[in-house]
């Protein structure tokens, strides 16, 4: 029998003897606590879900949204186009109307700051005004994703937006994301809270999708056993189909 050539004998020998070294390094990463697991300078909610915020704790938190400081509007009046158009609030959450002069907008829904501007208008300026104020942009009412996410960022709050959508809106989780490993960082009554959240359970029913409020801050940990997975493939593609395989279950 013709001895195989020896750079596949040094080949194959060196992949079995390197994968338990790099076997030992996926377990050390393995064994890193997970960002929920963590100690962290707060308390941690383990029941159920996070308390909403209180009025202390943000402008408002209702559904509906409420208008704040440099929040950019479209507020129409019908059939006076001179009077429709685009504004912004000023630091105080106010904004200067024609005829009517200066309007407080601070924690008013869209509705109500158009009820407001039609009762002012219709003292003496216009006979039964038809006002519409819609929200074009805030920068008031905003929440954050941070993490393995596609876009990590500022986004702001609009009508009802739960963790799904929350992560969805900053393009998804990213490669190397832990589903199972999603915390929501809030304060509730001057109270630095958290909680654990599992993205494949929500998608699977098994509990329901939370509700994200004002200032929360939202974290998709990170798979460092995957990260350095990856690395290793650039250097070795022949592992990559048996290994991934394993992986995929950490």
């Amino acid at each position: 029998m013709i001895p195989s050539p020896r750079p596949l004998d040094w080949t194959g020998r060196a992949l079995v003897r390197g994968l338990p070294l790099f076997a030992l390094v996926l377990a050390g990463c393995a064994e890193q606590p997970r960002l929920g697991e963590t100690k962290l300078p707060m308390a941690v909610k383990q029941e159920k879900d996070l308390p909403p915020p209180s009025g202390g704790d943000l402008v408002a938190a209702t559904t509906a949204y409420r208008i704040g400081p440099l929040d950019k509007l479209s507020i129409t009046v019908f059939g006076l186009e001179d009077l429709s158009g685009k504004f912004q609030t000023d630091a105080a959450a106010h904004l200067s109307f024609p005829l009517i002069g200066e309007v407080d907008a601070s924690g008013k829904t869209p509705t109500e700051l158009g009820a407001m501007i039609a009762t002012r208008l219709g003292r003496e300026w216009v006979r039964d005004p038809q006002v519409v104020v819609n929200l074009e942009e805030t920068s008031s009412q905003v929440y954050t994703v941070d993490g393995q996410v596609g876009k990590a960022g500022t986004y702001p709050i609009t009508g009802n937006v739960s963790l799904m959508r929350a992560v969805a809106n900053a393009q998804g989780t990213s490669e190397f994301a832990r589903e199972d490993d999603v915390v929501v960082f809030r304060t509730v009554n001057g109270e630095p809270l958290a909680a654990l959240y599992n993205l494949g359970a929500i998608r699977r029913g098994l509990y329901h999708d939370p509700k994200i409020y004002a200032n929360d801050v939202i974290v998709v940990g990170d798979s460092k056993a995957r990260r350095m997975f990856q690395q290793f493939l650039q250097t070795t593609p022949i592992l990559t189909t048996p290994l991934i395989l394993a992986l995929e279950r950490l």
